[in-house]
């Protein structure tokens, strides 16, 4: 993603050691062992989902049209109670393999039994930030971070992946939401993250109701309630941000916390649109996530992007908000193939506007994380689809539901 040099035609790349080591149009000194003819296609950078909860492709279409707080107590968080690390680990390989096929390289997830995640990550080949984000419902004087299930998956992770495969798998510490724990929460998680390195994750202000019961009950938004506790004196992505004040941003910007901007999901729960020309204005690192598929019921990260560039120009009025170019920056990391073999993308008048607003994760050909190839012409290369299937059928579905999801009669 170089501005200078956005496109370059009949070029070659090398791959050696795991990253990229020669880009130009002409032939490279050294010759490669395995040499791919990619003539009719675009390479670009892989996608980055910075926001998802990726075992949550189990509840795919399982909790639709609902507002957020109806569709997270009465129906998410009943049916997740009933999740083990098994059906975790199938809906996690389910989702990455998902994630693979549509040209993401990288995800940042929030949720819980990591292990078995990531399992799923270590088998699926892709990068993953993994964290469990905290939640606490109980008296405040009974909250004891050190005894909490959250922080022994969390020394768990320390001792056993953080780290893993040259960093493609590591532990970020998290807080859920403002509205599922309280200030002791936020600080002992700002506290373990900084004795241990890591990045945090949160929701923050995704509905109006939630923003604005926040400024009720404590005088204070939810982001300044977290820099106060010193979430934000941390490496932190903050998911969704629809309601984030103007004092909010400056804020963001000025701790370096990044958002992570959800435009399906949240539209498909009907929280907003967040303001992300007002966040880029002020230096807001902003990014793309899909949130979970059950508030989504899809991966493909160039839908988030497509739909991250036209939003802001339609509610707006204004076509020149967030042109292509800029909204693949948003999302973009790793190496990813396009076919161009396709009538959605021909005649082929500027790159990038393909790549924004026409091309979908079925045209991806080609998906490779650290010179590993993932994914490439239908054929998955780390994860067999029969066999999650078949877990899914005979173990996830009927522990979830009691049986396999009946089909729906025709009318």
């Amino acid at each position: 993603m170089d501005d200078a040099c956005p496109v370059l035609h009949d070029a070659i790349v090398g791959i050696d050691g795991g990253k990229i080591a020669y880009l130009g149009t002409q032939e490279p000194p050294v010759r490669a062992s395995r040499e791919v003819d990619m003539r009719g296609n675009l390479i670009m950078p892989g996608l980055i989902n910075a926001h998802t909860h990726v075992p949550m492709t189990l509840l795919r279409g399982y909790a639709d049209d609902y507002a957020l707080q109806t569709w997270l107590f009465d129906h998410v968080f009943p049916i997740e109670a009933k999740l083990d690390a098994r059906c975790i680990k199938v809906g996690a390989l389910l989702g990455m393999m998902e994630q693979i096929r549509c040209g993401t390289t990288s995800i940042s997830d929030m949720y819980f039994r990591l292990p078995a995640i990531a399992e799923a990550a270590a088998q699926a080949g892709i990068k993953a930030n993994l964290s469990n984000g905290a939640t606490y419902f109980g008296a405040p004087d009974q909250y004891c971070f050190e005894t909490d299930s959250v922080t022994a998956e969390m020394n768990e992770m320390l001792e056993c992946w953080h780290g893993y495969d040259g960093g493609r798998i590591r532990l970020d510490a998290s807080v859920h939401a403002e509205y599922t724990s309280f200030d002791g929460v936020w600080r002992a998680t700002a506290d373990f993250a900084r004795r241990h390195d890591l990045n945090v994750q949160v929701h923050l202000s995704e509905t109006r109701r939630e923003h604005e019961e926040c400024v009720a009950k404590y005088g204070k938004t939810p982001a300044r309630l977290f820099e106060e506790a010193g979430l934000f004196g941390v490496r932190t992505t903050a998911a969704h941000c629809v309601y984030v004040s103007d004092e909010d941003m400056e804020l963001m910007a000025r701790c370096g916390v990044t958002a992570a901007h959800n435009p399906v999901s949240n539209l498909k729960l009907g929280s907003g649109v967040a303001r992300v020309p007002e966040l880029l204005a002020r230096g807001v690192n902003v990014a793309l996530g899909t949130d979970g598929v059950c508030s989504n019921n899809s991966h493909d990260m160039f839908e988030e992007i497509k739909l991250a560039a036209i939003l802001q120009k339609g509610v707006r009025g204004d076509p020149t908000l967030l042109p292509a170019w800029q909204a693949l920056t948003l999302a973009t990391s790793d190496l990813i193939a396009i076919s161009l073999d396709t009538p959605s993308l021909v005649p082929m008048h500027h790159v990038a506007s393909h790549a924004c607003y026409a091309a979908s994760g079925r045209d991806v050909c080609l998906t490779m994380v650290r010179g590993k190839v993932l994914y490439e012409n239908g054929e998955y290369k780390t994860i067999d689809f029969e066999q999650i299937k078949h877990e899914l059928e005979t173990y996830a579905m009927p522990r979830l539901f009691g049986t396999s999801p009946v089909k729906e009669q025709s009318l």
